[in-house]
């Protein structure tokens, strides 16, 4: 345990090291990495000149030193991100003090833990690829440490092999192990990755900066078909407070409970919603949930909410129906959907009189502020001009340029202005349709506002006046890709089928496919999905599960180990074959030998029982122990073996 790691050894382990610690590049902070980047290229210069090394003190100093860096960065050392840190930093210390084969265990072990926690930053499939390769390569590193003659492939060989072998029970054991959900313990909950989507504060502009990003925020796979474009709102946060500057979500207790459930006709949409981890816990449903897993809450303003973490990737059911009557209004939300900050300028009130043209109708009020929207010259744009100050009014009468959010708001206060309640409503329309996987797509670029009226007998009713602007914004979706080279407002014109897409869209979507099916399958696979798969098995006790456990692992095992030790005569080592032949001619000329003699204590016994095959004795002798222990032999070896053992005669 006290033995000199050899060079070889030294390079293969820091590199191990090295690729272990690269990702963690984007999560560590850089004077962190920076502190294990040195130490790192300390090891390497110090593999040729080991007196470089620090010596008792240093260590103790530069461990401090990392302590400190730790505590500096994250102001302490628990939590997801200190911990990490604290490892990596952890592993650079004990890459300088690399002395024997004990140092070279624990800096593999402790290499391990940090690959493993990776997983804590990302799980898609490509990162999962990466820690198997990282953690062969560590195996090898054990391997090497551990071989008479170290070889760089045949350990990486040995290594995979390992892997591929242990993968069948890795796998059972992942289907059929209790799932056992952590605890979520706040002191080591120190998450503080900023998170984009929708807040609970709308601006004029806040949407806009959405529409440039093409972050993932949830994927939809309906049971049957898809609803049509113009159909596909999912909702998010109800805007019913305006400062005069920016709509609020109001709060709870300014919400009165209404007692009337929608009353749903038409056609019922069933899906399952995968969330992406988001900041907040809204699920962003089809406009209007009617049933939902458990798990969720419609609240009454009909937006649903998880109880789970946010932060987590969460699948639910859900089922929608987009035609439906929410019912009678009560005072207390006519009030809230009437707010206004102050009394409207007289250039809205005279808007308000030529629009409703003496009818009384909000109908025809509405119908009217469509038009007006359509025929007035407004422009959609991703670029509008700051409006800090009274912004209804400038974007109306001066700018008359705007996003989705512009149109929305400017249309609830005018129709408030009018007394008659309505409100904004935030989420996402539309989403890209995967063809390959039969699913959709929903990106932050997908952001949208749109607005809510009450009318009397039909209860809240939704209008998007973005529609009277730009309809295409609704029946298509948005060309993320272009939107975000251009800068500009850019719509994919056709949904393109199975047969029309070019190879490179087909690739695209194949890879968004199976990172669907892994995140679906594998990172999602919790205690709720154990049990309904165990269920579907008839595995519906302990007892069940024990017996499932123990026959598949005993099984898998019993036929991996039955792979491994039986005997396969097609791959016979030759050497060893050559020599056996030899062995037999030894035993015809009556040399004495017992099975656990080695070639040369064998050597030795047949050249005193024939002095005459001596020369010919020791050169097979020789040149077997080369082929069967030396780490370098020449091609021609084997031949020259054979041929010997061919030529002896007894």
């Amino acid at each position: 345990m006290n033995g000199q790691p050899s060079s070889r050894l030294l390079w293969f382990i820091s590199g191990s090291i090295g690729l272990i610690t690269l990702p963690h590049a984007w999560h560590v902070p850089p004077l962190l990495i920076g502190f294990f980047g040195l130490a790192w290229l300390w090891r390497l210069l110090a593999i040729s000149r080991p007196d470089w090394l620090p010596n008792r003190l240093a260590l103790f100093g530069l461990t401090l030193a990392g302590i400190g860096l730790v505590y500096s960065q994250h102001r302490g050392i628990f939590g997801r991100d200190a911990g990490t840190a604290l490892f990596v930093v952890a592993l650079g210390l004990k890459l300088l003090e690399i002395q024997g084969k004990r140092d070279v265990y624990i800096i593999v072990y402790l290499a391990f833990i940090v690959a493993a926690t990776q997983f804590l930053y990302e799980e898609s499939i490509l990162m999962a690829l990466y820690i198997v390769l990282v953690c062969a390569v560590l195996l090898a590193t054990l391997i090497t440490q551990n071989s008479v003659s170290p070889q760089t492939v045949p350990a990486l060989k040995t290594a995979a092999t390992l892997i591929l072998q242990s993968l069948p029970i890795a796998m059972v054991l992942f289907v059929l192990f209790p799932r056992l959900e952590a605890p979520r313990w706040s002191w080591l909950d120190a998450d503080n990755q900023a998170k984009s989507g929708l807040s609970d504060t709308l601006e004029p502009g806040s949407i806009t900066e959405l529409s440039l990003s093409p972050e993932l925020v949830f994927r939809v796979k309906f049971d049957g078909d898809l609803p049509p474009p113009a159909q596909r709102y999912w909702r998010g946060p109800v805007y019913s407070l305006f400062d005069g500057s920016a709509w609020k979500a109001a709060p709870a207790l300014f919400r009165a409970a209404n007692p009337d459930q929608p009353v749903f006709s038409g056609k019922t949409y069933a899906y399952t919603l995968m969330m992406e981890p988001q900041k907040q816990n809204w699920v962003f449903a089809l406009e209007l949930p009617s049933t939902f897993s458990a798990g969720l809450r419609r609240n009454e303003l009909y937006q649903l909410t998880t109880n789970k973490d946010p932060g987590d990737r969460a699948e639910y059911r859900i089922s929608s129906t987009p035609v439906y009557n929410t019912g009678d209004i009560n005072p207390a939300e006519s009030r809230e959907n009437l707010q206004l900050p102050g009394k409207p300028s007289e250039q809205i009130g005279n808007l308000i009189a030529q629009l409703r043209g003496g009818e009384t109708s909000p109908e025809v009020l509405i119908a009217n502020l469509m038009q007006y929207f359509h025929r007035e010259n407004f422009r959609y744009t991703l670029n509008p001009e700051p409006m800090p100050e009274h912004p209804v009014d400038t974007f109306l009468f001066e700018r008359r340029a705007g996003f989705c959010s512009h149109y929305a708001t400017a249309f609830v206060y005018l129709l408030r202005a009018a007394e008659i309640p309505a409100r904004v409503v935030g989420g996402y329309q539309g989403g890209r349709f995967n063809t390959l996987g039969g699913f959709l797509e929903i990106r932050q670029a997908d952001a949208h506002a749109w607005a809510e009226v009450w009318l009397d007998g039909k209860g809240w009713v939704r209008f998007d006046p973005t529609a009277a602007i730009a309809p295409e914004r609704i029946e298509q979706s948005v060309n993320v890709d272009l939107q975000i080279a251009s800068g500009a407002v850019n719509f994919s014109p056709i949904q393109l089928d199975a047969k029309t897409l070019t190879w490179l869209q087909r690739s695209r979507q194949l890879w968004q496919n199976v990172d669907y099916q892994w995140q679906r399958w594998v990172i999602n696979y919790d205690t709720a999905n154990q049990q309904a798969l165990l269920q579907s098995l008839g595995i519906d006790d302990f007892v069940k599960l024990g017996y499932w456990l123990v026959l598949s692992v005993s099984g898998l095992g019993g036929l991996l180990a039955w792979r491994l030790l039986r005997p396969n005569r097609r791959r016979r080592d030759p050497v060893l074959l050559a020599y056996r032949q030899f062995c037999d001619k030894l035993r015809q000329a009556g040399v004495d030998f017992g099975p656990g003699d080695g070639p040369q204590t064998l050597a030795q016994r047949a050249k005193s029982a024939r002095p005459d095959l001596a020369d010919a004795i020791e050169r097979i002798a020789t040149v077997f122990i080369r082929l069967r222990y030396e780490p370098c032999t020449a091609a021609e070896d084997l031949q020259v073996l054979k041929a010997l053992v061919r030529g002896l005669r007894v």
